[in-house]
């Protein structure tokens, strides 16, 4: 399936998403981009992996992304039988309390990426299994890879 039969068939689950190029080339991605909601993205992650005709079945990148005002994550997803890729893009406005459906359920491979993303940004993702964090300690304050993030300690100056 090629990018445009892809977007079709997302179409005709979703009327209103979104398709994006990126910026960083003028040919755009060879990977089709989707940018979705944070309430349909359990939804279209599901329809992505279980559909017939799309078939992702392997998450082999998740990617928390501070924009300044959002908070974001992004996901690489690929389908073995068919070999195409996409990414998926969703983000939130809510850094105090930012919430994302979790996609464990569907790709196990989530579990530890969830946590990273919590870890780092502190993305919390809604019903899953074990959200704590993977790298720092349970003492440690902040989210050290948010663009606001201050550390007088440990911060490093030229």
């Amino acid at each position: 399936m090629n990018n445009e039969a892809l977007q079709q068939t997302i179409l005709s689950w979703f009327p209103d998403p979104e398709f994006p190029q990126p910026q960083f080339t003028e040919e755009g991605s060879q990977f089709l981009n989707l940018s979705t909601e944070p309430e349909q993205l359990h939804e279209l992650m599901h329809l992505l992996k279980n559909n017939p005709e799309t078939h992702f079945d392997y998450l082999f990148c998740l990617t928390g992304v501070d924009y300044g005002k959002e908070l974001g994550v992004v996901y690489h997803l690929e389908s073995t039988v068919h070999r195409h890729i996409m990414v998926v893009k969703v983000q939130t406005a809510d850094r105090e309390n930012p919430i994302l459906d979790s996609v464990q359920d569907l790709w196990a491979t989530a579990n530890f990426h969830e946590r990273e993303v919590f870890d780092f940004f502190g993305i919390k993702f809604k019903n899953h299994p074990n959200l704590k964090r993977l790298f720092l300690t349970d003492e440690w304050e902040g989210y050290p890879l948010r663009k606001d993030y201050v550390d007088e300690t440990n911060m490093v100056v030229k």
